[in-house]
């Protein structure tokens, strides 16, 4: 405690001396501690490009001098990302725990008190969330009164903001479009929710509802990854999509009739080819990770390599795609190296001998691993025509096999990757849930589930009948 005080009131002092220096030479500085910290480092990034990597010293401290910075946002990132507004002359001192990240992140120093106005944004939109659940509920116009009074609260705090300090142009742009934007949002999120419900239709929309629409910007450099911006975006575009397809299908984020005419859409208004790149890159991926057919992948990346200009996005999407289409249905699960309990080497395909759930689990989080295997045991009692094979994801064997003797997990059924890498890559391991359930002979019947979701019963019970 006393080194953190020690450490703050230095850096106040420096401050405090520097400013007239610093508004003549320009120096611009972030600063800040991370208690509990996840590694030694955090990354300093701008567009989603790193600039530099940052070392904590031994009281988890770090100090970062900018190089001729250009007004506007940045980024830092240690295990979560947080944007930071950066002017030249700055000297931005932070705070952040890592147990609750968002909560606990201040500012202070030269530049600071904008910093905590953006953060003060950020949270207001997730303490909100609820009360949206709620209000999605209500018909337009009274959905529409409700939001205006939590925009006039926003708002209240921008100009008491503003009051006390005389921010630049562009920062005021950044501040009032956080505003903006989330409203925005919030308005194309309530007219996704109702596409399929026939007790709403255009004609119970308030005439000015979508007057904001006629002023959008597709192309601002400055916002462009931005939180507010970038997924107003996402979801006016959604809306977009599915005008175009809406007499042939419901409304859905995933399905291949939405992606391709959403990649389409994309394509033709999005004026930013950086931003473009990025929406593209960002909703092929989202529709790969849950796509079923390999024929609609396949068109899907065709379509994405036509429309994007960045060679390393599709590259990356390429061969997301290639494993992704052989883990769909009718495809051999990857013959993948395994190791056994007994620390010998097994091909993944030789232990399937009966129609097989494959589930995965990490040390990481005791909660997971333990909720995974309860699971497993339900499933195991209602559906026995299954073997469930645990696999496990890190790379220290004595501790994997510690945890599984001492929980009395199931020897013979548990494994871990031999190459956690070369898994990754060939399962898509992107979620913790994840699962695939094969027939006798190894054939995928589902490549990409949920186990703790709600439909796995269903699937199982549907393949036993068939």
């Amino acid at each position: 405690m006393k080194k953190t005080l020690l450490f703050f009131l230095l850096i106040a002092l420096i401050v405090s001396c520097n400013d007239t220096e610093e508004s003549s030479n320009g120096d611009t500085w972030l600063s800040g501690e991370i208690v509990n910290p996840k590694s030694d480092y955090i990354y300093i990034t701008q567009y989603n490009k790193v600039l530099d990597t940052v070392k904590l010293d031994k009281n988890n401290f770090f100090t970062y001098k900018f190089k001729n910075p250009k007004e506007g946002i940045y980024s830092f990132n240690h295990n979560e990302y947080q944007a930071v507004y950066i002017e030249p002359g700055d000297s931005i001192l932070l705070r952040v725990n890592t147990i609750e990240f968002d909560e606990s992140l201040s500012f202070s120093g030269q530049g600071g008190d904008k910093n905590n106005l953006l953060m003060d944004f950020f949270l207001l939109n997730e303490k909100e969330a609820p009360l949206l659940a709620r209000y999605n509920q209500l018909p337009p116009a009274e959905f529409e009164t409700k939001l205006d009074s939590l925009k006039n609260e926003w708002e209240s705090i921008y100009t008491s903001f503003l009051s006390k300090n005389e921010p630049t142009k562009t920062f005021k742009e950044v501040a009032q479009s956080n505003i903006d934007y989330i409203f925005n949002m919030r308005k194309e999120l309530y007219t996704s929710t109702h596409a399929n419900k026939t007790s709403v239709n255009k004609n119970n929309f308030p005439a000015d509802f979508y007057d904001y629409r006629e002023n959008v910007d597709f192309g601002n450099e400055l916002l462009r990854t931005t939180y507010p911006y970038y997924r107003f975006l996402n979801f006016y575009l959604d809306n977009l999509a599915h005008n175009q397809i809406q007499d042939e299908a419901n409304f859905d984020r995933l399905s291949f009739l939405h992606n391709y005419a959403k990649l389409k859409v994309i394509d033709s208004v999005i004026t930013n080819d950086s931003l473009k790149n990025d929406l593209l890159k960002y909703n092929v991926r989202r529709y790969l990770l849950n796509a079923k057919d390999s024929e609609n992948e396949q068109k899907i990346i065709t379509l994405f390599n036509e429309v994007s200009t960045n060679t390393q996005h599709k590259k990356r999407m390429n061969r997301l795609a290639e494993a992704t289409i052989q883990l769909t249905p009718n495809h051999i699960v990857p013959n993948l190296e395994l190791v056994t309990t007994k620390n010998t080497v097994k091909d993944l395909q030789s232990i399937i001998n009966k129609p097989t759930v494959l589930y995965f689990w990490s040390m990481k989080s005791v909660p997971h691993y333990k909720s995974i295997h309860f699971k497993v045991s339900e499933l195991k009692s209602k559906y026995p025509e299954y073997d469930y094979v645990g696999i496990n994801t890190d790379t220290h064997f004595k501790k994997w096999l510690n945890i599984v003797k001492r929980l009395n997990y199931n020897l013979t059924s548990e494994y871990q990757f031999e190459n956690i890498e070369e898994a990754e890559k060939k399962l898509v391991l992107t979620s913790v849930n994840k699962a695939l359930i094969l027939d006798k002979d190894g054939m995928i019947l589902e490549g990409n589930t949920n186990l703790l979701s709600t439909e796995i019963e269903e699937l199982l019970l549907g393949y036993i009948n068939k």
